[in-house]
Order: C-alpha cells, then structure tokens, then sequence
C-alpha cells in the first residue's frame, strides 16, 4: 500500500502539468499527532487552481491565490470550507479544529489546521472531502501519523471516511 501511495504521488508531481492544466485531481491531507502539544497538526495540500476553482463554485465569486488583495477573503473562505468538508474524531469523539492559515506557491496551496487537545489515541476516524464538490475524479490521500506510526490511504470520490487503529 505504501509503495502504491509513493508511486501516485510521484505521478501527482511529474505528469501534474500539462500546457497549465493538469490531468489528475489529487491532493494531501497529513494528520499528525503532536505528542507534546497533545493535538493533531493537519496539513492539506492541493493544486491552487483546483482550490480556487473549488472555493469559487462553494461560494459563487472569484477568489485568486498569489493576490494580496484576496488574502482576507481567502483566509475566510478556507475557515469555513475546511470546517464542512474535514471532520476528525479519536476514541468515539469528535474534535474541534481550528483554522490556522495558508501558504501558497504557483502552483499548489498549504493549508493548515489543528485540533483542540486529546490523549494520544488508540483510534482515529476522518472524513475528508476536499474538492468533492468540484471534481467526481478528485483523490484525496490521507496520511494518519500517531506516536510515529503512520497509516496512509487513498480516497476517491465519493468515497470520504476514513477509520484506523493505534
């Protein structure tokens, strides 16, 4: 399994660009546990067209990455698509997660998170359905990383939950 999610990102990267559009639809999700801050540091990571693609079809008006004058509206509407289309839960209880911000480069989007704090967990279930909303071929892989134990998984539309043990 792990040599399969390599090879999918290793494709993600080298075949992502064609002629400024590329042909697959995938993203990262990483949902780490912090140990000593005792919360989950979530990072999604998605092509930047995509996202604004998704964020502006959710919320019917443009949003631009790479403009300074979008950045507020970005940071709003990220806060509030982050919120409905990603849910974690640990040992039967769902966590609350709060917006950190977003970095961004020409072509992809980093967008953080973090949860409120918890025990380290024996079990963590996550949906996730970023940019399900725009692409029915969207493929979200989502790493689960606990105590150094990292669990990875591919979902497709509209396949979103997610369920591991530790």
């Amino acid at each position: 399994m792990k040599k399969l999610l390599l090879f999918l990102c290793c494709i993600f990267f080298l075949f992502s660009f064609k002629e400024g559009k590329h042909p697959y639809h995938v993203g990262s999700v990483e949902i780490n546990y912090n140990s000593k801050s005792k919360t989950f540091e979530i990072t999604g990571r998605f092509f930047l067209d995509d996202l604004e693609n998704g964020l502006s079809q959710k919320y019917g008006k443009p949003f631009h990455f790479n403009d300074e004058k979008y950045k507020a509206q970005l940071n709003e509407a990220l806060k509030n698509y982050t919120a409905e289309y990603f849910k974690l839960k640990t040992d039967n209880k769902f966590l609350k997660i709060n917006y950190v911000g977003y970095e961004e480069d020409n072509e992809s989007v980093n967008f953080y998170l973090e949860s409120e704090g918890v025990a380290a967990p024996k079990k963590v279930e996550t949906a996730v359905s970023f940019l399900y909303n725009l692409f029915e071929d969207q493929i979200n892989i989502v790493h689960i990383i606990v105590n150094g134990n990292r669990k990875s998984e591919k979902l497709t539309y509209p396949n979103r939950y997610l369920y591991q043990q530790f």
